[in-house]
């Protein structure tokens, strides 16, 4: 399913929300264990799983930008800066797992938002599809994400 964009003042809000049947644990541990980490997002590391602490980003050139963890709750919250926007993913228990909400706050719409956005919706395809035992293929499913997300900015910011 499409995340749900909408505009909040000044800036925008883009809200994932998937099903999964999977326990919090075993989603969790995507989410923040170097050993599963790259399966589904190969710059990401956490450096420091703490509120305050560090998750990096590698840059492709040997070097790393640093993302700053503003909220952590053990199996249920982890909410990073993501440049000058966030990224928040939430688990709660859901009927034969869990449910998994990621939520970007956006401060400004570019060209690159819609890129952004096709490329965290493929990776909760990726992650869903790894705890599941299966594989997709990421660049076909980008493509025809981007393209929807591109469509999907347009109503947002033509309102």
């Amino acid at each position: 399913m499409i995340a749900h964009i909408e505009k909040i003042e000044n800036s925008y809000t883009a809200t994932y929300e998937r099903h999964l049947n999977h326990s919090i644990q075993e989603v969790w541990s995507y989410l923040t264990d170097n050993e599963k980490l790259p399966k589904w997002f190969s710059e990401l590391r956490v450096d420091e799983l703490r509120k305050g602490g560090v998750i990096k980003f590698d840059m492709g050139d040997g070097t790393f930008d640093e993302l700053s963890i503003l909220d952590l709750k053990v199996n249920s919250v982890l909410e990073f800066s993501w440049w000058l926007d966030t990224v928040r993913f939430e688990l709660t228990e859901g009927s034969n797992g869990c449910i998994l909400l990621l939520i970007e706050k956006i401060k400004t719409i570019t060209d690159h938002t819609p890129r952004d956005l096709a490329g965290w919706h493929v990776c909760l395809d990726v992650i869903e599809a790894l705890l599941d035992g299966r594989t997709i293929d990421r660049k076909e499913e980008w493509k025809i994400w981007y393209e929807k997300y591109g469509k999907e900015i347009e109503k947002v910011t033509n309102k």
